[in-house]
């Protein structure tokens, strides 16, 4: 059966979600006059996070400086764990995508050369990387030893897996192109049903965040390079999760219930975004030369909403006087303001 999208019921939630997701997208080009070298180096942070989480939310023990050592290296090319095997993968796929996502169309083999890259360093997955299942991989629940306790979602079959990848990649570039619905709903849905077939042995929810970035960067958000989705979804699992089952049970139905995931995702996009906004905010507090003690009060108003020099001193360790002086200069510079006077005093954001 076709994508069915006939129940997909467009709430005012997500028009606000994605109002706002795009006018973020819109504004990016005046947001990202960074010089090129802070624009590299913000790149490589959340490439590095990206990689990280998205290996860790399957399984991965690597940590981000872990990731980051390897990376390094990884001209050596030579990985002796399998997590190490499979954030190589993900590094030079993730690579791949950054510099050429205009020429990949997402085509059934352009997916599977991803899914090939994707795991060309883990000797284990040679036999069946690049192509669909030939055996069931239900989705499966384990203990803390590691033994299967139950299966938590029943996959496409590798019978139906070929037909159905056929009517996914024929539904999402034909939507895309006619332009039918909004990309981000495109991609949400897109990366649902994927995940439901399930059409690779393994690799499979690596891959999917791999293929949202590049539909992002297809559809004109072209800012993604620089915030990781995939650190969001890793620190916000469980309702990743669970909005994947509450949409996944219901994709070959009649009528299918879209809305959980959807949210999720523009939720994820939405905090994407956010973090990139706060980088660059703090960028441009540094290219303005303001010390690093000012740069980390203004951080900790807008984290707390209101601070006062105690606790600015209590945080940062910093001399009392020397808080108090840097408070009236960002008071007088019109980035704080003070409210009260004597013990009373505390400062928020303008």
């Amino acid at each position: 059966m076709p994508i069915n999208i006939a129940s997909l019921a467009i709430t005012p939630q997500m028009l606000s979600l994605i109002a706002e997701i795009d006018e973020f997208k819109g504004a990016w080009r005046a947001l990202g006059t960074l010089a090129p070298d802070r624009l590299s180096a913000l790149r490589r942070v959340a490439t590095i996070e990206s990689i990280g989480s998205s290996t860790r939310i399957e399984g991965s023990k690597l940590s981000d400086s872990d990731v980051e050592r390897l990376l390094s290296n990884i001209e050596i090319q030579n990985f002796a764990t399998r997590d190490e095997q499979e954030v190589a993968g993900y590094a030079e796929v993730m690579e791949t995508i950054f510099a050429s996502f205009d020429e990949i169309a997402p085509t059934e083999n352009h997916i599977k050369q991803l899914h090939r890259d994707l795991l060309a360093h883990s000797s284990k997955d040679a036999r069946h990387r690049g192509s669909y299942k030939t055996n069931t991989n239900h989705v499966s629940a384990f203990d803390a030893e590691g033994k299967e306790i139950g299966v938590v979602f029943e996959t496409a079959t590798p019978f139906d897996t070929p037909r159905l990848m056929v009517e996914l990649v024929e539904w999402v570039n034909k939507t895309l192109d006619q332009k039918q619905l909004h990309p981000l709903l495109v991609t949400a849905i897109f990366i649902v049903v994927f995940l439901e077939i399930h059409p690779f042995q393994d690799g499979n929810g690596r891959l999917s965040r791999v293929l949202t970035t590049l539909l992002l960067l297809r559809s004109g958000y072209v800012y993604v390079p620089y915030s990781s989705l995939e650190s969001v979804i890793e620190a916000s699992k469980e309702g990743y999760y669970l909005g994947l089952r509450r949409t996944q049970g219901t994709i070959r139905s009649d009528a299918p219930v879209w809305e959980p995931w959807i949210i999720y995702f523009l939720q994820s996009l939405r905090q994407q975004k956010s973090r990139l906004e706060a980088k660059i905010k703090r960028e441009r507090l540094m290219t303005q030369r303001l010390p690093e003690l000012s740069v980390q009060i203004l951080e900790l108003a807008k984290a707390h909403g209101r601070i006062t020099n105690s606790q600015v001193v209590e945080v940062t360790g910093a001399n009392r006087n020397t808080v108090k002086k840097h408070l009236q200069m960002l008071v007088s510079d019109n980035h704080l303001v003070q409210h009260g006077s004597g013990k009373a005093t505390y400062y928020s954001r303008v």
